[in-house]
């Protein structure tokens, strides 16, 4: 049994209207929200061995922030690939994961994360800034994850559902 974690990046900010989309910093509320997921994931023990992110800012100023808080000494990496990616493509990454690491982190975008979240848990689920859906998925080898692959959705956490304010 493998875990995966689904994370949206953290709210971006819009503040400056020449940065590209790519450039787009967290928010006041995204520097928030990001170390309190990742507290909240050290709290209850989902943690991950390792953290693949979008390369555009606020997907990987998310991913630091989360992996600081949950105590993620690992590398981070940084996949150019997974920005404006389809589910395909994080599908792909993931099937080339080594098989030592039990638990995976996805850091993206919308509407690619919700899709995610449908095509493994048959559901519809709205994935807000920040938001993480924890799956367990019935395989052992990263190899056979596919578009067929249904997992268990232990959890869905939003800030507004885990947070007061």
């Amino acid at each position: 049994m493998k875990t995966l974690l689904i994370l949206r990046h953290a709210k971006s900010s819009w503040d400056n209207p020449a940065l590209s989309d790519y450039d787009r910093p967290l928010n006041k509320r995204g520097k928030r929200d990001a170390p309190r997921i990742g507290g909240h994931l050290k709290q209850t023990g989902v943690l991950p061995d390792r953290i693949l992110t979008s390369s555009a800012k606020r997907a990987r100023k998310t991913a630091k922030k989360v992996a600081k808080a949950c105590g993620y000494n690992g590398k981070i990496i940084r996949l150019d690939n997974l920005y404006h990616a389809s589910s395909g493509v994080y599908y792909e990454n993931l099937r080339t994961q080594s098989n030592k690491y039990q638990s995976v982190m996805v850091v993206g975008h919308n509407p690619t994360m919700e899709q995610l979240v449908s095509y493994l848990s048959g559901e519809i689920h709205q994935m807000p800034t920040a938001a993480i859906a924890h799956f367990e998925l019935p395989i052992d080898d990263w190899k056979t994850l596919d578009l067929t692959t249904k997992g268990n959705l232990v959890n869905l956490w939003t800030p507004k559902t885990l947070f007061k304010d």
